[in-house]
């Protein structure tokens, strides 16, 4: 009922297409624990890629909206950038760490790569 956003057709989508795989562990009990959160359901955040002290994040506007969302992760970061698809760094594109994690403003439909380096 309603528009695909208020149904959460996207993550019902990635929910079907990418399932989680249950791994046989200890009968230890592990804290809850996650490397990135969003705090908008309209960005998704499609990929984090390694690379030699950094990781670069992807992340879209998936619901043709103007949103500001902040990303959050548990990951020692040094520093954010914004960075282009290839990875580059933007001129300008320093992010402030803040309490609540990095503000990135979207445009409908809107990519963004971030680039975070970490500390060691």
């Amino acid at each position: 009922a309603g528009s695909f956003q208020d149904a959460s057709v996207i993550q019902c989508a990635y929910n079907l297409n990418f399932p989680l795989h249950a791994v046989p562990a200890s009968s230890a009990q592990c804290p809850a624990w996650s490397a990135f959160s969003v705090s908008s359901p309209a960005v998704v955040l499609e990929t984090a890629e390694d690379r030699p002290e950094a990781v670069v994040v992807r992340l879209y506007e998936a619901h043709g909206s103007t949103v500001v969302a902040w990303l959050q992760t548990s990951l020692p970061v040094k520093e954010a950038m914004l960075c282009d698809l290839l990875e580059r760094p933007a001129a300008r594109g320093r992010l402030p760490l803040e309490q609540q994690g990095l503000r990135l403003s979207f445009t409908p439909f809107r990519v963004l790569s971030v680039l975070l380096v970490l500390r060691q």
